[in-house]
């Protein structure tokens, strides 16, 4: 196989969060199960309806812009998209080509060209199994005209992993913006790939474009599957020919759909229903300091102040929720909380308590454990005042009726006992295991355990394994 150089571009669709549709007053509700119910005149594109714009989509993709570091656009406007749509009532779509929004901007080191507005489409549902093997498709409107952010790289990635982490980055970026929920399965976030590979790294080669690519795992295999394809071509001495492909994701491959169009394929021409305007008339600087802390400095901040590696950082920034409830926590205890017992709330935030909402199926907001609370059961288990078995069973309590840690420990006498109580009990156990005992003393290390184990057994989880080791070491020397 010879050496080629991929070149990637994306094209990243994302429907916004906006109680109104693009350009009418019909509902736009993802979640809505009945066909053709969010509907009117307008988005059904009746004679004689004018569209009026959405401020609260076109303030979004403004706000993506500059959290991304790009320019608004002085002067924006809409254009027609003159395609055979079969899915959009109008016959066209209203979107932008000459003056998007935004221009420039940069997201993982990868340059973007710009973020436009447009109209989603609405939803093609095919039917292949009728009477006498007929076929049929049925339309449902309710996505047509919903708002649609369309953000556009320039072509500066150059793997599949580099395009998929491009695409995580920005989908958290969007949640954290709140601008979309950016749910690939709901069909909220999607891309098309324009791949080329050529011999020299600073020709591009002939570009083939993949649409509609519905999850992460769709952009790895499709971007992999075309550079591929396309390297098998060239070692033929043959031609790659710019077309648009669709991802079979069954049969894991690429299938031509036809020629790639150009911009003057579409016929764009500005859109004579809407004029014009100043994306001054915003307010630029209000929507720059409404940006929040973006996941990118979340995560350097996490590393820095609560000395977490970068791993954990990753992890706390890749879901909102979860970063909120653990700065809640360690909050609560931010003076006197030592080092370490950030780290032990890190851990039992995400492994045992995340265990146990993924069993019963509840997000943090239905949570019983406060925060407060588990940074309270993290100081325990530092200050060695309970064991971690003891803490396990204590935050399932927790779990389920919401209690103090302090509460449980005092209710149900919990906690560490005393060094003499442990020591008799200790002695207690070497008296009855006699045969245990001298198979240690002739250099079986594994009967120690065995005998630690007994007095855990008799403790009831009140020491320690390293005291209890060093407890019996001590009695067996």
């Amino acid at each position: 196989m010879s050496d080629y150089h991929p070149t990637i571009g994306l094209e990243v669709h994302a429907e916004l969060k906006t109680r109104t549709k693009m350009f009418c007053d019909s509902l736009s509700d993802p979640d809505e199960k009945h066909p053709n119910v969010n509907v009117c005149p307008v988005c059904m594109g009746h004679p004689g309806t004018l569209p009026v714009p959405n401020r609260k989509a076109i303030e979004h993709v403004v706000k993506v812009g500059l959290a991304l570091g790009g320019a608004a656009n002085a002067r924006s406007r809409f254009d027609r998209k003159n395609y055979f749509y079969p899915d959009l009532p109008k016959a066209y779509q209203i979107s932008q080509s000459g003056q998007p929004l935004v221009v420039g901007g940069t997201l993982k080191g990868v340059k973007i060209n710009h973020i436009h507005l447009e109209e989603d489409a609405g939803k093609l549902m095919h039917d292949d199994a009728g009477a006498n093997g007929s076929s049929s498709t049925l339309v449902d409107y309710n996505r047509a005209s919903v708002p649609l952010m369309e953000l556009v790289t320039e072509p500066d990635i150059h793997t599949a992993e580099d395009a998929v982490a491009f695409m995580k980055e920005l989908q958290l970026v969007l949640r954290y913006l709140g601008v979309s929920d950016a749910d690939l399965e709901r069909g909220q976030m999607r891309a098309d790939a324009n791949i080329s590979i050529s011999p020299d790294p600073a020709v591009l080669g002939t570009r083939a474009e993949v649409k509609n690519l519905n999850s992460f795992n769709s952009v790895f295999q499709a971007i992999n599957y075309e550079i591929k394809r396309q390297t098998e071509i060239l070692d033929k001495g043959e031609t790659v020919h710019q077309e648009t492909r669709g991802w079979d994701d069954a049969k894991q491959k690429s299938v031509a759909q036809r020629s790639k169009e150009e911009a003057q394929d579409y016929r764009y021409f500005p859109e004579p229903d809407i004029p014009p305007f100043e994306t001054a008339v915003l307010g630029l600087e209000e929507l720059r300091d409404s940006i929040p802390e973006l996941p990118a400095e979340k995560r350097a901040r996490f590393v820095k102040e609560y000395a977490l590696d970068a791993k954990a950082a990753e992890a706390l920034a890749g879901d909102i929720a979860l970063a909120n409830y653990f700065e809640e926590a360690v909050s609560e205890f931010r003076e006197e909380i030592p080092d370490g017992s950030i780290a032990t709330v890190y851990n039992y935030l995400t492994s045992d308590l995340r265990g146990m909402m993924n069993e019963t199926g509840l997000v943090f907001a239905d949570v019983k454990v406060r925060p407060e609370h588990l940074a309270a059961l993290a100081v325990l288990i530092d200050q060695k005042k309970i064991t971690s078995r003891q803490a396990k069973d204590m935050l399932a309590k927790m779990f389920e009726t919401g209690a103090d840690p302090e509460e449980i420990m005092k209710s149900e006498n919990i906690g560490i006992g005393d060094a003499d109580e442990v020591e008799a009990v200790v002695l207690a156990v070497i008296a009855e295991h006699g045969t245990a005992v001298a198979d240690y003393k002739k250099g079986k290390t594994a009967s120690l355990q065995f005998l630690i184990g007994k007095a855990m057994a008799q403790l009831k989880g009140r020491a320690r394994p390293d005291m209890l080791r060093e407890i019996f070491e001590k009695n067996l020397a």
